[in-house]
């Protein structure tokens, strides 16, 4: 073993830690030195729940040298969103106000990672109320991108992604209600999985969480964070199923049907402009699939721009009681991008029955697409990551440009609630990270997986990494 601890997937640590002298108090305290090291830097761990994590660490050395059977990621450290309760420990959404917002329990997912014996060691930042395309907030200030420090970690999960590609942690959970886990994973060169609607049991014991508006019921889930598909795999067999605290979810098995290898690479993608990056990432993705084998057909999916104008307008209804809730507690940066986004999608333009309408029908057409194309290959973004405060200007055309190239290609899966999987796929000539994602239909998740892991094999992991300091 050469390599050090911290820079070891979940799964290699599962591996050591059950063939060879290694002790899960060695895991938690190679990636507690790494925030330690790192993190002063980054700011992408908000709370480090070091003490827990020995004392957890050390509960499961005992159970296996007693002999108990352990868990399958027993002794793996996962990181959490703030967004997300860690029980004992503040819920803060990024605001000062809420920053004594103590969970008294597990969200259920993350309930469940414990109990597959994974040992929570930090929360990681989130932008203000996690309505942002950049980690900043006025509660814990800006997390970097490890790649390049002038650069957007992205979000809602950057801080989960930022401490992955770090190696503060191999695993963590983020939420994804416009590509919150795929933005971050993109822009710090990691993996993420968007699951499906219902995939993964979420629920939050703050109002917010409790008492979500449409938008967040019809579109907002839970996801693992990793640097490989297979520690991705890992999470997800662990911790998808009914659960009572979220009506949503459902137990659909983790293995589907088999399928026809057969994905749908376009190269007349909708909207724009495209950046050449995002069409290299999809070449780079398409080729390895066909030189595995695959079946690549150069296929659009239907109406992606309309896909993307439906979400704004779920969200739209919920901006004018969103701000209203938080004009109290709000940043004027806060305050800012939910005006910009009331502009853009305005409440009442629509009726509200038209748009669930529509949303129906695109469903029913993407049903088609996925089922004579098992797997869809777009680009994460249209664009490169931008400036950390670039969707912050007063120019709304500046703003709006912005939006059109990330959330194009993102918010499908999010408004027709399916699986959308994120890997890296290299980097440009400026040490850039690249990304694709793979659609499938809803709950299948191993369609994206399987596809994933084919590229992956052809482009491996580019984490962790030092971060650059200047």
């Amino acid at each position: 073993m050469t390599d050090p601890l911290w820079q070891r997937t979940g799964t290699e640590l599962v591996a050591l830690m059950a063939s060879v002298d290694v002790s899960a108090r060695e895991v938690i305290e190679a990636h507690l030195e790494r925030i330690d090291e790192v993190n002063g830097w980054l700011n992408a761990a908000v709370l480090v729940a070091a003490d827990e994590a020995r004392a957890a660490a050390d509960a499961t050395d005992r159970a296996r040298a007693a002999g108990e059977t352990l868990g399958p990621l027993a002794g793996v450290p996962f990181t959490v969103k703030d967004g997300l309760d860690l029980a004992g420990h503040p819920t803060t959404y990024g605001i000062p106000a809420f920053a004594g917002n103590v969970a008294p329990v597990d969200d259920p997912t993350i309930g469940r990672l414990r109990s597959a014996g994974a040992i929570p060691i930090a929360k990681t930042n989130q932008p203000e109320m996690a309505m942002r395309l950049a980690t900043d907030n006025p509660l814990f200030g800006l997390t970097r991108n490890p790649w390049h420090p002038d650069r957007t970690a992205s979000g809602s999960s950057g801080g989960d992604a930022s401490a992955i590609a770090s190696g503060m942690t191999p695993m963590g959970v983020g939420s994804d209600l416009g590509g919150s886990v795929r933005n971050p994973a993109y822009a710090c060169g990691i993996a993420a999985t968007k699951t499906s609607l219902g995939r993964l049991p979420v629920h939050g014991t703050s109002p917010r969480a409790s008492e979500a508006l449409l938008g967040r019921q019809l579109m907002a889930v839970a996801g693992p964070m990793a640097r490989s598909v297979a520690d991705l795999e890992a999470m997800l067999r662990v911790t998808v199923g009914r659960h009572p605290r979220d009506p949503r979810s459902v137990d659909v098995p983790h293995d589907g049907s088999s399928f026809v290898r057969r994905a749908a690479v376009p190269t007349d993608l909708p909207g724009g402009p495209i950046h050449p990056d995002a069409r290299e990432a999809v070449r780079r993705a398409g080729e390895a699939l066909a030189a595995d084998g695959w079946e690549v057909v150069d296929a659009t999916p239907p109406e992606m721009e309309r896909c993307y104008d439906v979400w704004g307008r779920l969200l739209g209804e919920d901006f004018p009681m969103t701000m209203e809730a938080l004009s109290a507690v709000i940043s004027d940066d806060g305050a800012h991008l939910i005006r910009s986004s009331m502009v853009f999608w305005p409440a009442g333009e629509v009726a509200p029955q038209e748009v669930h309408i529509e949303r129906h029908r695109l469903a029913r057409q993407w049903a088609l697409f996925l089922d004579e194309f098992p797997v869809l290959v777009l680009p994460t973004w249209y664009q490169p990551p931008f400036g950390h405060h670039d969707d912050l200007s007063d120019d709304l055309t500046v703003v709006r440009a912005l939006y059109d190239g990330v959330f194009t290609p993102i918010t499908p899966a999010n408004v027709l609630g399916l699986p959308a999987t994120q890997i890296p796929v290299g980097c440009n000539a400026d040490g850039v990270p690249l990304g694709v994602q793979f659609m499938a239909d809803r709950h299948r998740e191993d369609r994206t997986l399987a596809a994933a892991a084919v590229v992956e094999a052809a482009h491996p992991p580019i984490t962790p990494i030092d971060p650059v300091r200047s």
